[in-house]
């Protein structure tokens, strides 16, 4: 693939637990291998996040953007792309919006055309979603779900994409793929669907292809309620730690053993904190771990659950049993932050063992502040 005369902007968004970032590696694998330089933007409410490790592990550049959206933290992503582009002059920018983020046509993709268009060619919004989590949001089927106002950004979001991208199709049969392809063509008259699973590669190319070879057209500015908006948000409870793992046994001289199994420990603690966040009612949007070995630079363990009444499911594994690692916990629920804190501060206390220490080295919780985007435009 030949190198753009600009730099093109890649935004892959959706909500939370819609697949975002096996998205985004999926298209950087696929550039890089075409012989383009990358950097990789991933962005959250709070820092230490599970994305970031993840990309990183698989050996990109990534720079964070953490303590808001990128409609409110504008000037800082232009500053990672400055950062990135000192450091390894990338073709393709690919930035990861927070999940509950909505409105980035009129506060990112519009400001970056009329105030950086010299410097970036600005490709078409995918929005993805998860179809199940999609399937009762629009009431084509039972499950728990979120309240009004937490729908509200969900749609707004699907409202404002140039591409509306059905991902994890292999989870749902094809009359369930008709069924939610007809509620959003329905809903969205405009807008094109995409089907694809962006972890089992199905569908991909086409859309690929799509989102680099061409950018982004004009439009209205879509109208937001920022209050409504605000409230939807401070509805979800934002939980990011960072935590030690280590054996209490040291390992054989010269046994070639290490102490316990990561992938297994990681799944085990999944299992415990998502049962206890359904007993607590906390409707879960994105529980997202790494286990990353002290000895093991690129190696690291992914785990991820997107709804209360999903499995845990390990994306990535590690090779090889371990004596001790950095554990990331991210936590996005529809919950009082409190109660995310204790469950995973309880879930810790009890998992020890006289083979295992875990350790708090950082922890936060909170709820998103109120949206205020340092720039909201129309189009040129």
């Amino acid at each position: 693939m030949k190198s753009p005369n600009k730099a093109v902007y890649i935004m892959i968004g959706g909500f939370l637990g819609a697949g975002k970032t096996t998205a985004v590696a999926r298209l950087a694998e696929k550039l890089r291998a075409s012989g383009l330089r990358l950097g990789l933007i991933t962005n959250d409410q709070g820092s230490q996040l599970v994305d970031t490790a993840m990309l990183a592990s698989r050996g990109f550049r990534v720079e964070e953007i953490a303590g808001g959206c990128f409609c409110c933290r504008f000037n800082s992503l232009v500053e990672a792309a400055r950062k990135l582009s000192a450091e390894t002059r990338p073709d393709v920018f690919i930035a990861e919006p927070v999940g509950s983020c909505t409105d980035l046509v009129a506060t990112v993709s519009y400001p970056l055309r009329r105030i950086y268009g010299e410097s970036f060619s600005i490709a078409p919004l995918s929005v993805l979603i998860d179809p199940v989590r999609a399937l009762r949001i629009f009431d084509l089927e039972s499950g728990a779900s979120f309240s009004e106002k937490v729908r509200y950004i969900y749609e707004k979001q699907l409202q404002e994409a140039n591409l509306i991208v059905i991902n994890k199709i292999d989870l749902i049969d094809s009359s369930k793929r008709d069924q939610l392809r007809d509620a959003l063509h329905s809903r969205f008259p405009n807008k094109q669907v995409v089907e694809v699973s962006a972890r089992k590669g199905e569908g991909v190319d086409a859309w690929f292809e799509q989102i680099i070879s061409s950018t982004q057209g004009g439009g209205d500015t879509m109208e937001v309620d920022y209050q409504l908006y605000g409230e939807g948000e401070a509805l979800l409870g934002w939980l990011n730690a960072t935590l030690q793992v280590r054996s209490h046994r040291r390992k054989e001289v010269d046994s070639g053993e290490r102490d316990f199994d990561g992938n297994a420990f990681l799944g085990k603690f999944a299992g415990d904190l998502q049962n206890r966040l359904k007993a607590a009612d906390a409707e879960i949007a994105h529980l997202k771990m790494t286990l990353s070995p002290d000895d093991a630079f690129s190696d690291v363990a992914v785990i991820n659950l997107v709804r209360n009444d999903g499995t845990p499911e390990l994306s990535q594994e590690l090779p090889d049993s371990i004596e001790s690692g950095e554990l990331i916990v991210n936590i996005r629920a529809e919950a009082d932050p409190q109660i995310l804190r204790d469950i995973v501060l309880h879930t810790v206390k009890q998992f020890g063992s006289e083979l295992l220490t875990l350790s708090v080295e950082h922890i936060e919780s909170f709820r998103p502040g109120q949206p205020k985007p340092t720039h909201r435009m129309a189009a040129l």
